[in-house]
Protein backbone atom coordinates (compact mmCIF):
# COMPACT_ATOMS: atom_id res chain seq x y z
CA UNK A 1 0.00 0.00 0.00
CA UNK A 2 1.21 3.58 -0.81
CA UNK A 3 0.45 7.02 0.09
CA UNK A 4 -1.44 7.26 -3.29
CA UNK A 5 -3.44 4.55 -2.48
CA UNK A 6 -3.87 4.95 1.59
CA UNK A 7 -6.86 7.38 1.12
CA UNK A 8 -10.06 7.54 3.85
CA UNK A 9 -13.15 9.28 4.63
CA UNK A 10 -12.93 10.81 7.55
CA UNK A 11 -16.36 10.33 10.17
CA UNK A 12 -18.35 12.87 11.39
CA UNK A 13 -16.26 15.79 9.61
CA UNK A 14 -18.59 18.84 9.89
CA UNK A 15 -19.32 17.87 13.68
CA UNK A 16 -15.49 17.35 14.42
CA UNK A 17 -15.04 21.08 12.38
CA UNK A 18 -17.36 22.77 14.42
CA UNK A 19 -15.92 21.30 17.86
CA UNK A 20 -12.07 23.21 17.15
CA UNK A 21 -14.19 26.07 14.83
CA UNK A 22 -14.53 28.61 17.83
CA UNK A 23 -10.64 28.20 19.35
CA UNK A 24 -8.27 30.31 19.53
CA UNK A 25 -5.10 29.96 16.91
CA UNK A 26 -2.52 27.66 17.97
CA UNK A 27 -1.48 23.72 17.75
CA UNK A 28 -4.10 21.35 17.48
CA UNK A 29 -3.39 17.38 18.09
CA UNK A 30 -4.55 14.71 16.01
CA UNK A 31 -3.75 12.02 17.84
CA UNK A 32 -5.21 9.78 14.88
CA UNK A 33 -3.71 10.94 11.62
CA UNK A 34 -4.60 8.19 9.20
CA UNK A 35 -5.01 9.69 5.55
CA UNK A 36 -5.03 13.14 6.79
CA UNK A 37 -8.79 13.96 6.70
CA UNK A 38 -9.81 15.98 9.61
CA UNK A 39 -6.08 17.51 9.53
CA UNK A 40 -6.72 18.93 6.60
CA UNK A 41 -9.79 20.45 8.03
CA UNK A 42 -8.38 21.84 10.50
CA UNK A 43 -5.56 23.22 8.62
CA UNK A 44 -8.05 24.88 6.31
CA UNK A 45 -10.89 26.16 9.18
CA UNK A 46 -7.53 28.35 10.22
CA UNK A 47 -4.42 29.81 8.85
CA UNK A 48 -2.92 30.38 12.05
CA UNK A 49 -2.97 27.13 13.34
CA UNK A 50 -0.48 24.41 13.26
CA UNK A 51 -1.29 20.61 14.00
CA UNK A 52 0.52 17.89 14.71
CA UNK A 53 -0.33 14.56 13.71
CA UNK A 54 0.49 11.45 15.17
CA UNK A 55 0.19 7.63 13.79
CA UNK A 56 1.35 4.38 14.61
CA UNK A 57 0.76 3.17 11.35
CA UNK A 58 4.22 4.51 9.13
CA UNK A 59 2.09 4.15 5.75
CA UNK A 60 -0.50 6.72 7.06
CA UNK A 61 2.32 8.84 7.99
CA UNK A 62 3.86 8.63 4.79
CA UNK A 63 0.17 9.21 3.14
CA UNK A 64 -0.69 12.72 5.04
CA UNK A 65 2.67 13.86 5.00
CA UNK A 66 1.97 13.96 0.86
CA UNK A 67 -1.22 14.65 1.11
CA UNK A 68 -0.57 18.19 3.57
CA UNK A 69 2.91 18.83 1.60
CA UNK A 70 1.18 22.40 0.94
CA UNK A 71 1.05 22.97 4.21
CA UNK A 72 4.46 22.84 5.17
CA UNK A 73 5.17 25.22 8.22
CA UNK A 74 2.31 24.71 9.72
CA UNK A 75 1.67 20.79 9.79
CA UNK A 76 4.14 18.10 11.46
CA UNK A 77 3.67 14.43 11.00
CA UNK A 78 4.86 12.27 13.64
CA UNK A 79 5.17 7.85 13.77
CA UNK A 80 4.14 7.57 17.36
CA UNK A 81 1.18 6.26 19.70
CA UNK A 82 -1.55 8.51 20.47
CA UNK A 83 -0.60 8.75 24.19
CA UNK A 84 2.64 9.80 23.12
CA UNK A 85 1.67 12.77 22.13
CA UNK A 86 3.91 15.17 24.78
CA UNK A 87 6.86 13.45 23.56
CA UNK A 88 6.18 14.39 19.52
CA UNK A 89 4.81 17.80 20.97
CA UNK A 90 8.89 18.03 21.62
CA UNK A 91 9.83 16.49 18.86
CA UNK A 92 7.86 19.19 16.40
CA UNK A 93 9.22 22.04 18.50
CA UNK A 94 12.86 21.17 17.93
CA UNK A 95 12.36 21.04 14.61
CA UNK A 96 10.03 24.52 14.24
CA UNK A 97 9.41 26.72 17.01
CA UNK A 98 5.72 27.01 15.48
CA UNK A 99 4.68 23.93 17.38
CA UNK A 100 6.47 25.51 20.84
CA UNK A 101 3.52 26.05 23.14
CA UNK A 102 0.22 24.11 25.08
CA UNK A 103 -1.97 22.70 22.64
CA UNK A 104 -5.36 24.46 22.38
CA UNK A 105 -7.20 21.10 20.66
CA UNK A 106 -6.44 17.16 20.85
CA UNK A 107 -8.66 14.90 18.64
CA UNK A 108 -9.19 10.99 18.80
CA UNK A 109 -10.51 8.98 15.75
CA UNK A 110 -10.79 5.70 17.12
CA UNK A 111 -11.01 2.67 15.84
CA UNK A 112 -9.24 1.20 11.52
CA UNK A 113 -9.12 3.15 8.94
CA UNK A 114 -10.33 1.71 5.44
CA UNK A 115 -7.02 0.87 3.76
CA UNK A 116 -5.97 -0.82 7.36
CA UNK A 117 -9.67 -3.18 6.76
CA UNK A 118 -9.06 -3.16 3.06
CA UNK A 119 -5.65 -4.51 3.15
CA UNK A 120 -5.23 -8.32 3.21
CA UNK A 121 -2.34 -8.71 4.28
CA UNK A 122 -2.57 -6.33 7.61
CA UNK A 123 -4.64 -9.36 8.97
CA UNK A 124 -7.90 -7.20 10.43
CA UNK A 125 -11.19 -8.16 8.33
CA UNK A 126 -11.78 -11.85 8.91
CA UNK A 127 -13.88 -11.16 4.88
CA UNK A 128 -10.13 -11.23 3.59
CA UNK A 129 -7.68 -13.99 3.22
CA UNK A 130 -4.25 -13.00 5.12
CA UNK A 131 -2.02 -13.65 7.98
CA UNK A 132 -3.34 -12.91 11.28
CA UNK A 133 -1.60 -9.83 12.23
CA UNK A 134 -4.23 -6.86 13.55
CA UNK A 135 -0.90 -4.95 14.59
CA UNK A 136 -1.44 -1.10 13.72
CA UNK A 137 1.95 -0.76 13.57
CA UNK A 138 3.19 -3.60 11.78
CA UNK A 139 6.99 -3.05 12.79
CA UNK A 140 6.84 -3.85 15.94
CA UNK A 141 4.88 -5.78 18.73
CA UNK A 142 2.67 -9.18 18.99
CA UNK A 143 0.71 -10.23 16.05
CA UNK A 144 -2.87 -11.27 16.98
CA UNK A 145 -1.45 -15.27 15.94
CA UNK A 146 1.20 -15.43 18.15
CA UNK A 147 -1.23 -13.63 20.99
CA UNK A 148 -3.86 -16.53 20.55
CA UNK A 149 -0.72 -18.95 20.55
CA UNK A 150 -0.01 -18.08 23.71
CA UNK A 151 -3.08 -17.09 25.45
CA UNK A 152 -4.95 -18.91 28.38
CA UNK A 153 -9.17 -19.99 28.55
CA UNK A 154 -9.50 -17.82 31.05
CA UNK A 155 -8.23 -14.64 29.78
CA UNK A 156 -9.38 -15.26 26.40
CA UNK A 157 -12.89 -16.33 27.48
CA UNK A 158 -12.85 -12.64 29.68
CA UNK A 159 -11.23 -10.70 26.89
CA UNK A 160 -14.69 -11.99 24.30
CA UNK A 161 -16.69 -11.15 27.30
CA UNK A 162 -15.62 -7.63 27.78
CA UNK A 163 -15.97 -6.85 23.91
CA UNK A 164 -19.91 -8.35 24.04
CA UNK A 165 -20.00 -12.28 23.46
CA UNK A 166 -21.43 -12.75 26.53
CA UNK A 167 -23.49 -15.67 25.12
CA UNK A 168 -20.99 -17.61 23.39
CA UNK A 169 -17.65 -16.62 25.24
CA UNK A 170 -15.95 -19.62 26.73
CA UNK A 171 -17.36 -21.90 24.20
CA UNK A 172 -15.75 -20.00 21.27
CA UNK A 173 -12.64 -19.53 23.59
CA UNK A 174 -12.61 -23.33 23.68
CA UNK A 175 -13.02 -23.88 20.11
CA UNK A 176 -10.33 -20.84 19.24
CA UNK A 177 -7.77 -22.87 21.69
CA UNK A 178 -8.79 -26.02 20.10
CA UNK A 179 -7.70 -25.07 16.65
CA UNK A 180 -4.56 -23.53 17.12
CA UNK A 181 -1.71 -22.89 16.13
CA UNK A 182 -2.88 -20.11 13.90
CA UNK A 183 -2.04 -18.03 10.71
CA UNK A 184 -4.53 -16.55 8.78
CA UNK A 185 -7.52 -14.73 8.79
CA UNK A 186 -9.97 -17.37 6.98
CA UNK A 187 -8.95 -19.92 10.13
CA UNK A 188 -10.16 -17.81 12.70
CA UNK A 189 -13.04 -16.56 10.93
CA UNK A 190 -14.22 -20.11 10.62
CA UNK A 191 -13.51 -21.73 13.74
CA UNK A 192 -15.61 -18.71 15.44
CA UNK A 193 -18.08 -19.27 12.96
CA UNK A 194 -18.19 -23.27 13.48
CA UNK A 195 -18.45 -22.61 17.42
CA UNK A 196 -21.54 -20.59 17.00
CA UNK A 197 -25.10 -22.35 17.39
CA UNK A 198 -26.49 -22.58 14.22
CA UNK A 199 -29.56 -20.86 15.48
CA UNK A 200 -27.76 -18.40 16.29
CA UNK A 201 -25.76 -17.25 13.62
CA UNK A 202 -28.91 -16.71 11.78
CA UNK A 203 -28.92 -13.20 13.12
CA UNK A 204 -27.08 -10.36 13.36
CA UNK A 205 -23.73 -9.84 11.52
CA UNK A 206 -20.90 -12.35 10.59
CA UNK A 207 -19.87 -14.20 14.33
CA UNK A 208 -16.66 -13.46 14.00
CA UNK A 209 -17.00 -9.84 13.93
CA UNK A 210 -16.55 -8.97 17.71
CA UNK A 211 -14.08 -11.76 17.66
CA UNK A 212 -11.55 -10.00 15.55
CA UNK A 213 -12.52 -6.87 17.00
CA UNK A 214 -11.59 -7.64 20.38
CA UNK A 215 -8.15 -9.37 19.09
CA UNK A 216 -7.09 -5.99 17.60
CA UNK A 217 -8.50 -4.11 20.66
CA UNK A 218 -6.41 -6.34 22.92
CA UNK A 219 -2.88 -6.50 20.34
CA UNK A 220 -2.74 -2.96 19.99
CA UNK A 221 -3.29 -2.50 23.81
CA UNK A 222 -5.84 0.32 22.77
CA UNK A 223 -8.07 0.81 25.56
CA UNK A 224 -4.77 1.57 28.15
CA UNK A 225 -3.52 3.84 25.28
CA UNK A 226 -6.80 5.57 25.37
CA UNK A 227 -6.74 5.90 29.07
CA UNK A 228 -3.27 7.30 29.14
CA UNK A 229 -3.99 9.98 26.38
CA UNK A 230 -6.85 11.17 28.14
CA UNK A 231 -5.42 11.31 31.43
CA UNK A 232 -2.48 13.69 29.80
CA UNK A 233 -4.42 15.69 27.79
CA UNK A 234 -6.66 16.88 30.97
CA UNK A 235 -3.34 17.72 32.27
CA UNK A 236 -1.62 19.28 29.14
CA UNK A 237 -4.38 21.18 27.31
CA UNK A 238 -5.71 23.89 30.34
CA UNK A 239 -8.31 25.71 28.67
CA UNK A 240 -8.29 23.36 25.04
CA UNK A 241 -10.73 20.83 23.65
CA UNK A 242 -10.65 17.39 23.60
CA UNK A 243 -12.56 15.48 21.12
CA UNK A 244 -12.65 11.79 20.73
CA UNK A 245 -14.92 9.74 18.08
CA UNK A 246 -15.32 6.05 19.61
CA UNK A 247 -16.76 3.42 17.82
CA UNK A 248 -17.57 0.65 20.42
CA UNK A 249 -18.93 0.48 23.51
CA UNK A 250 -15.56 -0.67 25.70
CA UNK A 251 -13.27 2.62 24.43
CA UNK A 252 -17.03 4.70 24.86
CA UNK A 253 -17.52 3.93 28.02
CA UNK A 254 -14.01 5.17 29.15
CA UNK A 255 -14.34 8.91 27.54
CA UNK A 256 -17.47 9.03 29.24
CA UNK A 257 -16.46 8.29 32.71
CA UNK A 258 -13.52 10.29 32.14
CA UNK A 259 -14.92 12.97 30.56
CA UNK A 260 -17.41 13.30 33.20
CA UNK A 261 -15.28 13.25 35.98
CA UNK A 262 -13.61 16.13 34.49
CA UNK A 263 -16.81 17.83 34.43
CA UNK A 264 -18.55 17.64 37.69
CA UNK A 265 -14.75 16.60 38.88
CA UNK A 266 -15.33 13.73 40.74
CA UNK A 267 -19.00 14.68 42.08
CA UNK A 268 -20.48 11.40 43.23
CA UNK A 269 -23.69 13.51 45.06
CA UNK A 270 -26.94 12.01 43.75
CA UNK A 271 -28.58 14.69 41.05
CA UNK A 272 -32.00 15.83 42.61
CA UNK A 273 -30.09 16.76 45.63
CA UNK A 274 -27.24 18.52 43.77
CA UNK A 275 -23.67 18.97 44.37
CA UNK A 276 -22.75 19.10 48.01
CA UNK A 277 -19.30 17.32 48.73
CA UNK A 278 -17.25 20.18 47.77
CA UNK A 279 -16.15 18.50 44.05
CA UNK A 280 -14.85 21.37 41.70
CA UNK A 281 -15.32 20.95 37.82
CA UNK A 282 -12.77 20.71 35.69
CA UNK A 283 -14.52 21.08 32.42
CA UNK A 284 -17.66 21.65 30.18
CA UNK A 285 -19.69 19.97 27.61
CA UNK A 286 -18.97 20.64 24.25
CA UNK A 287 -21.03 17.63 23.00
CA UNK A 288 -21.67 15.37 25.27
CA UNK A 289 -22.97 12.66 22.82
CA UNK A 290 -23.48 12.49 18.91
CA UNK A 291 -23.86 9.96 16.61
CA UNK A 292 -23.42 10.06 12.59
CA UNK A 293 -26.69 12.06 10.38
CA UNK A 294 -28.19 9.37 8.58
CA UNK A 295 -27.27 10.69 5.38
CA UNK A 296 -23.75 9.87 6.34
CA UNK A 297 -24.38 6.58 7.71
CA UNK A 298 -25.72 6.33 4.08
CA UNK A 299 -22.61 7.42 2.40
CA UNK A 300 -20.19 5.68 4.58
CA UNK A 301 -21.59 2.80 6.50
CA UNK A 302 -18.52 2.24 8.36
CA UNK A 303 -19.60 5.08 10.58
CA UNK A 304 -23.04 3.97 11.83
CA UNK A 305 -21.17 2.67 15.08
CA UNK A 306 -19.30 6.27 15.44
CA UNK A 307 -20.09 8.23 19.38
CA UNK A 308 -18.57 11.80 19.29
CA UNK A 309 -18.16 13.58 22.47
CA UNK A 310 -16.28 16.85 23.42
CA UNK A 311 -15.08 18.79 25.88
CA UNK A 312 -13.33 22.38 26.80
CA UNK A 313 -10.64 22.35 29.81
CA UNK A 314 -11.25 25.52 32.28
CA UNK A 315 -8.15 27.36 32.37
CA UNK A 316 -8.77 27.98 35.99
CA UNK A 317 -11.13 25.40 38.37
CA UNK A 318 -14.66 26.90 38.77
CA UNK A 319 -16.88 26.12 42.00
CA UNK A 320 -18.56 23.92 42.01
CA UNK A 321 -22.56 24.57 40.91
CA UNK A 322 -20.41 26.70 37.83
CA UNK A 323 -21.63 26.53 34.51
CA UNK A 324 -20.08 22.84 33.75
CA UNK A 325 -22.65 21.07 31.53
CA UNK A 326 -22.20 24.01 28.90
Amino acid sequence: MTPATFSHQPVMFDEVMEVFASIESGIVVDGTLGAGGHSEGLLEQRGDRHVLGLDRDPQAVAAAKTRLARFSGRFFASHREFDEFDLALQEACSYDNGFCGIPVGLLLDLGVSSPQLETAERGFSYRLEGPLDMRMDPTHGQTASEYLDAVSLQELAKLLRDNGESRFAVRIAKAILGARPYRSTSQLAEVVKSAIPAAARRTGGHPATRVFQALRVKVNNELERLESALEKAFTLLPGGRIAVLSYHSGEDSIVKSLFRDQVTGGCTCPPRYGCVCGAEPKARYIVKSKAPSREEIETNPRARSARLRAIEMFRIVVPAGGDADG
